[in-house]
């Protein structure tokens, strides 16, 4: 991680963007005296912060502390943060940032692949890191779109073998369970709700990470493709999930 002297904790400060006091957020960063730095920032900040500096020690206070959000450094000993991201998954749906070094596309992919939600590059500031984690908070637990803090009612969506029910944010194909990451969910409810829609890439940001997310556009396409590697679905051939030329995703014409 890296982070700007000029920036202090009260320029940070942003009312609009507070989170609950009980946000827990693991940083995991093998540089101790700057994962303490960033640390600061966030306890001034209103969150929980838990720290741990190698691969194990990560997932297993991701198992005690049950963390909101991970920001979590790929360099790592014991084991990287791929490694770490794969065993989170296995036991939480917590958002993970990854971080990862500038212009590493494939750590990126690799990262995104194995249930991470976003990533920021190398050197950042705890300005950065700050709104990154902000804006992932604000996400709904519920359906994408839905104002309030309770999902309402709906029923489940059927769209041939697919089906995908938003209160108990389950999905099957075919009768078999399909587990997903929250992102993808929330990226294949955004698609159902509206079957017939295309949506672009900013749109399906909008709906999924929020009006307020800065980044690359094409970490859509990496939860895509991680999507229909899920769902069984070709993309030269799709049933689920089509490419819209020039526009972005929506739901095959063909979904069986």
């Amino acid at each position: 991680m890296g982070h700007d002297e000029a920036v202090t904790p009260e320029r940070l400060r942003d009312p609009s963007a507070a989170v609950p006091a009980t946000a827990k957020v693991l940083i995991v960063d093998d540089e101790t005296a700057l994962a303490s730095v960033i640390g600061s920032y966030f306890t001034r900040d209103g969150y929980d912060v838990s720290f741990a500096h190698d691969g194990p020690a990560a997932v297993e206070l991701a198992r005690q502390v049950r963390p909101d959000l991970v920001l979590l450094d790929l360099m790592l000993p014991g084991f990287d943060g791929i490694e770490v991201c794969r065993q989170v998954r296995g036991f939480s749906d917590a958002y993970i940032l990854m971080l990862t070094a500038r212009g590493d596309d494939v750590d990126k992919v690799v990262g995104l692949s194995v249930g991470a939600d976003d990533y920021v590059v190398k050197p950042a500031s705890p300005r950065e890191l700050l709104a990154r984690a902000a804006a992932m908070l604000r996400r709904p637990r519920a359906l994408p779109g839905r104002a309030g803090g309770e999902p309402a009612e709906e029923p489940a969506r059927e769209l041939g073998d697919l089906r995908l029910d938003p209160l108990a944010r389950t999905v099957t194909v075919g009768g078999r369970p399909v587990e997903l990451t929250r992102t993808e969910f929330d990226l294949l409810a955004v698609l159902t709700a509206r079957p017939r829609a295309a949506f672009s890439r900013r749109q399906l940001i909008d709906e999924v990470w929020g009006s307020d997310w800065f980044g690359d556009e094409h970490l859509v396409d990496v939860h895509i493709g991680h999507l229909r590697r899920k769902l069984g679905d070709d993309p030269a051939a799709p049933r689920y999930i089509r490419t819209v030329r020039g526009v972005g995703y929506g739901l095959a014409a063909t979904t069986p």
